[in-house]
């Protein structure tokens, strides 16, 4: 069962170098107790290097959707994150979640700015296939 109240972020394009990372999509979910989920999506168009502005929508919570949730949160729960933080993208995938509830708190991410180095710690394959 995955937690009552939950925040997740998705994000494409975690990498960056001289110039920070330019994000070709951002989702977010927001579930509290009680109400809606709050899904807010913002991506950006081929050639800019901005995001369009955040389309918000709600979603009555079904069992579907808590399945889907609660495999999200039960895999995180497993897998590793960089360290120190933000160091290297493990996964390669040029992916980041960000997790936030009361019972776990996650976060990967990726390099931006002109320092580069590798992580101490490292994603198996399975783990990366898990992510």
């Amino acid at each position: 069962m995955p937690p009552s109240e939950y925040y997740v972020r998705l994000q494409r394009g975690i990498t960056g170098g001289f110039i920070p990372a330019a994000p070709t999509a951002v989702f977010t979910l927001v579930q509290a107790v009680g109400a809606p989920l709050m899904i807010t999506t913002a991506e950006r168009t081929p050639g800019t290097r901005a995001l369009a502005d955040a389309v918000p929508k709600t979603l009555v919570s079904s069992d579907d959707t808590a399945t889907l949730v609660d495999e999200l949160y039960t895999i995180l729960k497993t897998l590793p994150i960089e360290s120190p933080p933000g160091i290297e993208d493990i996964y390669g995938l040029d992916t980041s979640i960000v997790w936030g509830s009361k019972e776990l708190e996650w976060m990967n991410g990726g390099p931006a700015g002109c320092g580069r180095a590798t992580s101490e710690v490292q994603a198996t394959d399975e783990e990366k296939e898990k992510f």
